[in-house]
């Protein structure tokens, strides 16, 4: 958690935050983006309530004096109101406006039955906005072979690993840039994966990673080392950042003749999970466990049918070939020729 917005944290705030980086072990990057909710919506409510100007910035707005009271007072119609005008004034779409709302139900949760601070929740009946179902973009296998086949870098071994493992395993951008040396382990063909909320999983290396690795480390040897942990360094010796791995991907998809398609890092970790189920044939709760998703609900998006299963499902039908047979009375009259 970035320390510097504990400045302006009234206590409650700031005591939910730290629960979520200790107790419930979210990762900093998580914890500021609660913040930044929930400080959003308690300068929405400060102006709202004419404690403030209306023309202060929202980054000018005090909040370290929000207490008890004013946190029980809210309303859903308060709630409703903030909603409105994310969508409206903010233009923040559904996603951003149910990750506003689940910040607020969690921190509302957490006064009510761990702080014990709130006898009833106010906004217990919120409901979360309807997202549109839409399904995940991903490279075909053609496009998958076709980007392994142009990782043209300064440090070829290490690009064409990293999307090897991107493609093969389904790791997520953060899982692949918090990789140690520690975390392989070649002997026994198995990676540790340190995911969301700080769950370890272990992921077995086919052989395709096994080969990837075993180059890439040859490559490593040579690199000068800053970071002596890190799996996957720069050209300075220093951890690879996460942003560099996305220019890294961007310009590997550039090459292969990808670009435009709206692909991106994230889309490789869909590619890997679609053709796991699709043409690998894996189980729907395997694939859960591999991606390292709580939810069966969320591995599921990945069992969509491609277009060309439907062809071959239409192609199936017994009643392809049939044609509508001409009949006497389908003959057109002579008065209708005319």
């Amino acid at each position: 958690m970035n320390r510097a917005i504990l400045d302006n944290c009234p206590k409650l705030l700031r005591e939910f935050l730290f629960y979520l980086e200790t107790i419930r072990g979210r990762s900093p990057k998580t914890v500021d983006a609660y913040y930044i909710d929930l400080h959003t919506f308690f300068c929405f409510m400060k102006i709202q309530k004419k404690l403030c100007s209306p023309d202060t910035p929202f980054s000018e707005i005090d909040i370290s004096d929000i207490s008890l009271d004013f946190i029980r007072s809210v309303t859903l119609a308060d709630v409703y109101e903030y909603l409105n005008y994310t969508m409206s004034e903010r233009d923040n779409n559904a996603k951003t406006r149910a990750r506003k709302v689940s910040s607020l139900r969690s921190f509302y949760k957490y006064l009510t039955t761990k702080a014990n601070v709130l006898s009833e929740n106010p906004i217990q009946e919120l409901e979360v906005p309807s997202l549109k179902k839409s399904l995940p973009k991903y490279l075909t296998l053609e496009q998958s072979l076709e980007l392994l086949s142009h990782i043209d870098s300064s440090a070829p071994k290490r690009d064409y690993c990293m999307v090897t493992l991107f493609l093969n395993c389904g790791i997520r951008l953060s899982e692949l840039v918090g990789l140690n040396l520690s975390s392989i382990r070649l002997d026994s063909k198995t990676m540790v994966v340190l995911g969301k909320g700080n769950k370890e999983r272990m992921l077995y290396l086919n052989s395709a990673c096994v080969n990837a690795l075993e180059e890439y480390l040859q490559e490593r040897s040579g690199v000068p080392v800053k970071d002596p942990k890190a799996l996957f360094l720069s050209s300075r010796g220093t951890r690879i950042t996460a942003r560099r791995v996305q220019q890294i991907i961007q310009r590997s998809l550039d090459q292969a003749g990808l670009s435009g398609q709206g692909f991106s890092t994230h889309k490789l970790r869909h590619t890997a999970a679609t053709l796991l189920y699709q043409q690998g044939g894996v189980d729907i709760r395997v694939l859960q466990q591999m991606l390292g998703h709580v939810n069966l609900g969320t591995t599921e998006i990945y069992t969509h049918t491609s277009n060309q299963q439907l062809q071959e499902a239409a192609e199936r039908s017994p009643l392809k070939n049939v044609k509508q047979k001409p009949s006497p009375s389908s003959k057109p009259s002579k008065e209708q020729d005319k």
